[in-house]
This record gives C-alpha cells, sequence and structure tokens, in this order.
C-alpha cells in the first residue's frame, strides 16, 4: 500500500483539465475523515476539485468523528453534528473563495434494526444537522469470502430480511429521508439463507416498502475481485439480470459510479501509473451504461465516492470519464445526470 505521498506522486503521473469546465456539477457521493494515517477533509476535497464547477455536494456515512462515549446507538450522531459544522465551513469558503463545493446534504447512519425506535434516534440527527439530513445509510454489503471486505457497519448476510430493520426503514420515509443502500451485486435480488424467499435482497425491500425513495450506491456493487476475478464474464451477467429487476422498481434511484475500489476488481491500483480519463471510461461504461438504461436519465446521478475512490484516479479524470462515458447524450441529459437529479432526489 502506498503513502499519503507516494499515492500523491502516482497520481501526478496522469493530470488533466476538465472536459467542460462550465458543467455544473452536484457530487453526491463523497466522505470525509481526519484518521492517524489519513486525511480528508473539506480542503482536500475542494483541492481535488479546483479545476471542476463542483457547486454541491453530500457527505454520506463512514463511521468518522463518533463519539467516544454514551449509548453505543447514540455515538453517530457525533459524526453527523461534526459534517454539519464543516458544512458551514465549506459554505464560507465558497463565499470567501469562489470555489469549491458547498455541503448541502448529510446521509447519516443510525442502526436501523433498532426498528419503530429509529424514529427518536433520526430526529436527534436532523436537529444536529441543522436542516442538512437527506438519509440514513445502513450498509448491508456482506460476502462469505475472507478475500472481499465487508461492511463497516457489521451488518449481517440477510440484513434485508429481519423484521426489525425494515420496521426502521419505514420510519424514513415519514420523516421525509431517503434510505441510502450499499449491497454486493449477489445480494440485489437474494439474500445469503438458502432458505430465503425468492427476491429477498434490496429488491424485496423495495417492493416491500414502495413508500421508501432507496438510493442504490455504487452501480450496485458489482465485486469483480478475490474468488469473483476469475469469472468476470459470468458476474456481469448476473449483475444485469439483478439490476433490472432492480430497477423495476420505481422507488429506488442509482448512483452512477463507485466502482474504482480494489474490491471492484480493476486493479488500477496496482499499475505503475492510473488511468486516464479515456481508459476508465473505458473500462467503466459497460456498467454505467447498463445502469442509465436501466433506471433511466431521471432516476441516475454520477457520483465520485471520494477519497476512497482515489486510491485507483484523480477527480478530475474520474468526472471526465463520466462525460466521456455519456458524450452521446445530449447537453440536457447531461444536466439531469451531473447536478440536475442529485438536488432533486436529496432535495439540495
Amino acid at each position: 500500500m502506498l503513502s499519503h505521498q507516494e499515492r500523491a506522486e502516482w497520481l501526478a503521473q496522469v493530470i488533466e483539465e476538465p472536459l467542460d469546465p462550465t458543467l455544473r456539477i452536484c457530487d453526491p457521493h463523497h466522505h470525509l475523515w481526519q484518521r492517524p494515517d489519513s486525511r480528508y477533509m473539506v480542503e482536500e476535497l475542494c483541492d481535488d476539485a479546483a479545476n471542476l464547477n463542483i457547486e454541491s455536494s453530500v457527505f454520506v456515512e463512514c463511521g468518522a468523528n463518533y463519539r467516544a462515549e454514551g449509548l453505543e446507538r447514540e455515538r453517530s450522531l457525533g459524526e453527523t453534528e461534526w459534517v454539519r459544522e464543516l458544512a458551514v465551513a465549506s459554505a464560507a469558503r465558497r463565499r470567501k473563495v469562489g470555489q469549491g463545493p458547498v455541503i448541502k446534504g448529510i446521509v447519516g447512519y443510525v442502526d436501523l434494526r433498532l426498528g419503530a425506535a429509529v424514529k427518536t434516534l433520526v430526529e436527534q440527527h436532523q436537529r444536529l444537522a441543522g436542516g442538512l439530513l437527506r438519509g440514513i445509510r445502513h450498509s448491508a454489503s456482506w460476502d462469505p469470502h475472507p478475500e472481499v471486505p465487508n461492511s463497516h457497519s457489521g451488518a449481517p448476510p440477510d440484513l434485508y430480511l429481519d423484521p426489525a430493520f425494515r420496521a426502521g426503514v419505514a420510519q424514513l420515509a415519514e420523516l421525509g429521508l431517503v434510505c441510502e443502500t450499499w449491497q454486493y451485486h449477489h445480494q440485489l435480488t437474494r439474500c445469503a439463507t438458502a432458505e430465503a424467499e425468492p427476491a429477498a435482497g434490496l429488491s424485496g425491500l423495495a417492493r416491500a416498502l414502495p413508500e421508501v425513495t432507496f438510493v442504490m450506491d455504487h452501480c450496485g456493487g458489482p465485486v469483480l475481485s478475490g474468488p469473483y476475478a476469475d469469472r468476470k464474464d459470468g458476474v456481469f451477467d448476473d449483475w444485469r439480470r439483478a439490476v433490472d429487476e432492480v430497477a423495476a422498481c420505481e422507488n429506488v434511484v442509482v448512483k452512477l459510479g463507485g466502482i474504482a475500489m480494489p474490491r471492484n476488481g480493476f486493479g488500477w491500483h496496482l499499475r505503475d501509473s492510473p488511468p486516464d480519463s479515456l481508459g476508465l471510461a473505458s473500462a467503466q461504461a459497460p456498467w454505467i451504461k447498463h445502469c442509465l438504461a436501466s433506471f433511466g436519465e431521471d432516476r441516475a446521478m454520477f457520483a465520485s465516492n471520494f477519497p476512497v475512490d482515489k486510491i485507483s484516479c484523480s477527480y478530475t479524470v474520474l468526472w471526465n470519464s463520466f462525460l466521456r462515458t455519456v458524450e452521446d447524450r445530449p447537453t440536457s441529459v447531461h444536466r439531469k445526470l451531473f447536478q440536475g437529479n442529485a438536488s432533486r432526489i436529496y432535495s439540495l
């Protein structure tokens, strides 16, 4: 694993200018943290976005700055409170220098297995967010193979079948919030237990709770590393069919992007130099274009997943690759995919 400085030098081998520096962008999926071995704060995000017209953004929970004391279920309130302060700072910076995204939305974490008790806890997040809370994410990503990392939330294999979890998710619609989801491709339409009912994954959850808006992260989570590395065509076929089933649920929208992580199997982080936007677009286009075809131009939005995806490419290269992927689409569609849909879905 490269150090922070070595990674920066590696990324600096490929420098691109924005293909369209005037394109208005909302980045609806990024993280912030300050860890002993890693820092990604508003300053780093703004530096990455310096040449792009990123006007707004949505922070998505990542286990940062939790409270060190108190009830376990309430410790994630620390992250929401902290990001609210960072959002204020991002707005002040934008006013001062006229550049950099303003954090206009927060997707926090609550253990949705608390069922009916979720409402009171989410209301606490709403108060601390100062009106910025837009959703809750309780990640479900789980795989039985040790080579594939599981969710930081410690989700069990059949989370979506848990009656308490479903009761917790139901509370979100009443509070005007989306349910952000992250699961792997094999969890989109089924769960791990052999006796699980058909379509018990995200598609089953979405059909059971049609009043809830679900945001499917990372193109549905295709895994092409570890035990899946030698059957990539089969994974794509399985993933494609599952995405189509999820997309048939009109209360689900998709984030296009978030597939430059090592678990996605492209291996860019292991190469001598990072990909340029042409290479990135060529590799990711089959996945992104199928999501777009299945969900349609009104239920999809591009998202960076930075700094996680920074292990593979720079911010400008990533957004250029997105634009290359849909260069055949009209400007009106670009406006939806790069800003309009995210602003509408998250009520920014």
